[in-house]
């Protein structure tokens, strides 16, 4: 008869990414028996990394004492759990091969996974933990009676990356123990699946957050007004460019004025175009911050409508138009840029941004397309909901992305610093 065995994993990251490790437990399913324990020092990873860095050294162990075996997974990581049973996908490029890795260990039919509360989960996070200590002292050990050493690295690996972001995100002793940072404007934390342009996946509920890390938190400043802004003009990336009205200016500064008593922006990105670089400048200036150019935010290119209101379009171009509203394929006059083109651009800028800033909160100084599509694609809402988003001159909305892929609409369209 085949032996049964019970693989308890976890793993944790202090920073996330920061200095991690992960520890694995084999129990004999009849008797109880500890029979092996792995841990290790990642040196800086996230937590979802050395949760299934963990997962992947407990099958391994043990299939080293029976490749002949069936076993019973338990961990705490809701997301390893759901993403190894397949009912959620993996989409981050970091999991993905670790995942893959772990499923051929043993054949899928002889493995099974539970979810469990971490109390449940004591020895392995023990584990973690003793080999995160260990790690940052830079000592080399290996837990009595275990059967596999314990692999610590040089005390070189165990400090985390110099500069500002250290000690931003220095964490408690386990980075799941903190609920998801609310970010710099948030109001609900309910998220949704994207669209096609976006990643497909399945939403596993806000109670879930936790286990899956500190997200990364994009606010979203649409700039201030342009002379254009209150005649309804579309003004896009191919027209003429216009710099911020005084209005516009007073606004960025308000903005600017908010998100500096929040405190909780890092990052700044802009798009290239004037008005959006003015409004950033003006928010950098009061934060202390340095403004990147991201092509990626620009604004869609309205063609030949570029500069006309929406009445003068309908009565010069009123089959392109007609068509425009219909489609998202379909292109402004002139070979401007479609809804479907932009919504492309938009789900490709976000997710380099989403793993370079994950943990992070990064003010994206942007213009109503954009801004739009992002919220569209985090609710998985059709191409005709962006007619149906009223968005306003230095308004703030924000949208957090999870390590799974799951999205959080947190604010839309809030004007409130504009009031007097």
């Amino acid at each position: 008869m085949a032996r049964e065995f019970i693989v308890e994993a976890d793993g944790g990251s202090r920073g996330n990414p920061g200095p991690a490790g992960y520890g694995a437990v084999v129990v004999d399913a009849a008797t109880g028996e500890t029979l092996a324990e792995a841990a290790e020092y990642l040196g800086v990873v996230t937590n979802n990394v050395a949760e299934y860095r963990g997962l992947l050294a407990g099958l391994r162990a043990a299939h080293d004492l029976d490749p002949a075996a069936t076993v019973h997974v338990r961990m705490d990581s809701k997301l390893v759990v759901e993403q190894m049973t397949g009912r959620w996908k993996i989409k981050h490029p970091d999991m993905k091969p670790l995942a893959a890795e772990a499923a051929r260990v043993f054949p899928a039919d002889r493995v099974t996974y539970e979810w469990i509360p971490r109390a449940e989960n004591k020895h392995a996070d023990r584990l973690a933990n003793e080999a995160m200590d260990a790690g940052k002292r830079g000592e080399q050990w290996s837990a009595a009676g275990s059967t596999a050493e314990l692999d610590v690295r040089s005390a070189a690996a165990a400090a985390p990356p110099k500069g500002r972001g250290a000690e931003t995100f220095a964490a408690p002793p386990r980075g799941r123990e903190q609920p998801p940072p609310a970010g710099t404007v948030t109001t609900t934390e309910k998220p949704a699946a994207d669209t096609r342009a976006a990643r497909s996946v399945a939403s596993p509920g806000w109670s879930s957050a936790p286990d899956l890390g500190a997200p990364a938190t994009f606010v979203l400043l649409r700039h201030g007004e342009t002379p254009l802004t209150p005649q309804k003009r579309f003004s896009g990336s191919g027209g003429t460019d216009p710099a911020l009205s005084d209005a516009g200016q007073e606004q960025a500064r308000r903005a600017a004025e908010t998100l500096a008593r929040r405190g909780t922006i890092e990052v700044i990105l802009a798009s290239p175009l004037t008005r959006t670089r003015q409004t950033a400048a003006a928010v950098a200036e009061r934060l202390g911050l340095d403004v990147t150019i991201e092509e990626g935010l620009k604004e869609t290119d309205f063609g030949t409508w570029e500069g006309l209101t929406f009445g003068e379009v309908r009565e010069r171009y009123p089959d392109d138009l007609n068509a425009w509203l219909a489609d998202p394929e379909a292109h402004p006059t002139g070979g401007g840029e479609s809804f479907a083109e932009t919504a492309t651009r938009i789900a490709a800028t976000r997710d380099k941004l989403v793993a370079a800033y994950a943990g992070r909160t990064v003010l994206l100084v942007t213009h109503v397309t954009p801004i739009k599509t992002f919220v569209r694609l985090a609710l998985g809402a059709p191409a005709e909901s962006l007619f149906r988003m009223e968005l306003s001159a230095a308004s703030l909305s924000a949208v957090a992305y999870y390590a799974d892929g799951n999205a959080s609409v947190r604010l839309f369209n809030d004007t409130s610093h504009l009031r007097p």
